[in-house]
Formats: C-alpha cells, structure tokens, sequence
C-alpha cells in the first residue's frame, strides 16, 4: 500500500466532491452520468433512515477514494458496503483494500457480524457488484469474500414509440374501470395505504422505497385500487431516476393485467422524462417482464457476504 495514503471520515460538506471522484470513477456511462444522484441517494438521505459509514482516501490531502457503507435496518448483525470508489489514476496503490479494511472495522464496532458487498434497500445504486467492474470482483476475492447470490436487472427500450415497453395501456384500463378498479398516479396523501399494503402483503423494504418514490421530482408510483382498498402498485425512481421498481400486485388480482398497466404508465413517465432506457432492478419474475415490456435481461451482479467473527 501507498504509505502516503490515508482513511479518515467524510465530512457532509464534502458529498459534491465524492459524486466528481465517482464521476470519474465508475467505469460503465449509465453508472457514471447518475453519480450525484447515486451518492445523494446513498448519504446524507439514507443517514436518515439506519447508521451510515462514510470514508474518505487521501493522499497528498487530495480525496483519491471514498467508501458508503451502512447497518441493515432489518437485521442490526448486517453491515452493508454500498458504494467503494477510487480515481482511476489512484488505482493499484492500497485505496480500495484500506478503505474496505476500516469500514469493516466500523461495522463492526457498531455491531455487525457480517460484511455484505449488497444493496442496502430502501437505499441502494446496485444489487451487488456488476461483473463488468473486474477488478472490484478480484477485489472482493482478494479481501476474504466469498460469493453468494446473483441478481440481475432488465433493460427496457423507451428510444423508439413502438417499443413494446411504450405499448398503450388504454384498453386494459378502460377493461379495469369496468371491473371497477381505477389505475391513477400515486399522490402523497396516498403513502400511508401504500406503505401498509406493501408490508402486510409483500415484507421486506418496498413501503421505504414508496415512500422515496411518491411527491419526488425525479421519481414516481402509479397504483390500482377497487373501492379503496390498494391492489397494486409500481414505482420507480427511488435511489435512481432511470431505474425502475419496486412493484407488486396483491395475490387476489394476480393474472388481472394490473401489473403489465402499473409497469408501463412508470415507463412512459421515465421516457417523458428523457429516457432512452429504463433498468428493471434486481428483477424476480424474468418472464413477466418480458411479455409487458420487452424487457431483456441485461445486468448481472454478483453478491458477497464476508463474516467478521473469528
């Protein structure tokens, strides 16, 4: 390691200078043109919500590399590492492996029995690492972790209107209202029976993600519900604006269309907004996706753990 290199922790005041460090850092454009938006989304806004790690590498009292990382807001023996850069011409002198090396040290003074190189949700850039960035996949190796999960995301073409991810929704609706179940965009005032449906029928973190989903300039929800009562919902936009989910329907309506109207009213909103693509993130049910979306699978992520205890 580079003796003149240093870890110490991020100020606030320093986010600016972390979202231009990974800027330049990650590799892949779609990662790259989001990096304000990643490290906006991943701390200060998800400090509110569970204890984060925030690291710096510094060499010469330049910022060379900086690490997220957080505590599980499910399981308090989970430390999460959400984000690891370092500037391309700092590479191969210790950054990476220093910073790895103290987060786990505070993960672990705050409790956490296990590293896990996965998305933290409600707040999370990706599922794991993407295994196009080699070298953080030899760096996890290298460093003790061991593979245990894959995921992937689908990308859904919005660059052209024929795309079947744009396919009009307008007859399904119109079928819907006469079943008497209206579809209509998520408002505010509609998070609390949301966050409640979300939990009681799906677990998990998806009433968080709602909640950043809902009255957000960049982000947006669209729900079905028959007399009051929520039968659906999809979102999008809630760490990443050209990323979208979560989204569930609730059993009973399964096979009703709800869910193939929720996906691509989101996707028309994501194109309006000027995108060309949209990535379904850490997708379940590949087929569903397809048939309503023309959706392919695209990204493959691998996830690691690492235990802590002797």
């Amino acid at each position: 390691m580079d003796p003149e290199i240093t870890v110490g922790e991020l100020a606030s005041d320093l986010a600016p200078a972390v979202a231009r460090l990974c800027a330049a850092a990650l590799d892949l454009p779609e990662d790259a043109a989001e990096a304000g938006i990643i490290v906006a989304a991943l701390w200060p806004r998800a400090a509110a919500d569970r204890p984060v790690v925030a690291l710096g590498a510094y060499r010469a009292g330049e910022l060379v590399g900086a690490l997220l990382g957080s505590m599980s807001a499910a399981d308090p023996r989970l430390g999460h590492v959400d984000l690891v850069a370092v500037a391309p011409e700092h590479r191969r002198r210790g950054a990476g492996r220093a910073l790895l090396t103290e987060a786990e040290r505070r993960l672990a003074d705050r409790g956490a029995a296990e590293v896990l190189l996965a998305g933290n949700p409600p707040y999370y850039a990706w599922p794991g690492i993407d295994v196009r960035y080699t070298p953080a996949v030899c760096a996890a190796s290298a460093l003790g972790y061991r593979q245990d999960r894959t995921a992937w995301n689908m990308t859904a073409d919005l660059s052209y209107d024929g795309s079947p991810a744009l396919r009009s929704t307008e007859a399904a609706e119109a079928r819907l209202a006469g079943q008497g179940v209206t579809v209509r965009r998520a408002e505010p005032a509609d998070v609390p029976a949301l966050a409640a449906f979300a939990r009681s029928t799906f677990g998990g973190a998806w009433d968080a993600e709602l909640t950043e989903s809902v009255g957000r300039p960049e982000a947006g929800c669209h729900l079905a519900e028959r007399g009051g009562a929520v039968l659906g919902f999809a979102a999008y936009g809630s760490s990443r604006p050209s990323w979208f989910g979560p989204m569930g329907t609730a059993p009973a309506a399964e096979g009703s269309g709800i869910g193939g109207v929720l996906l691509r009213r989101c996707l028309r909103d994501q194109r309006a907004a000027g995108l060309t693509s949209a990535q379904i993130g850490w997708v379940g049910p590949v087929p569903f996706y397809s048939g309503s979306a023309g959706a392919r699978i695209e990204r493959v992520f691998f996830l690691y753990r690492k235990s802590l205890e002797n």
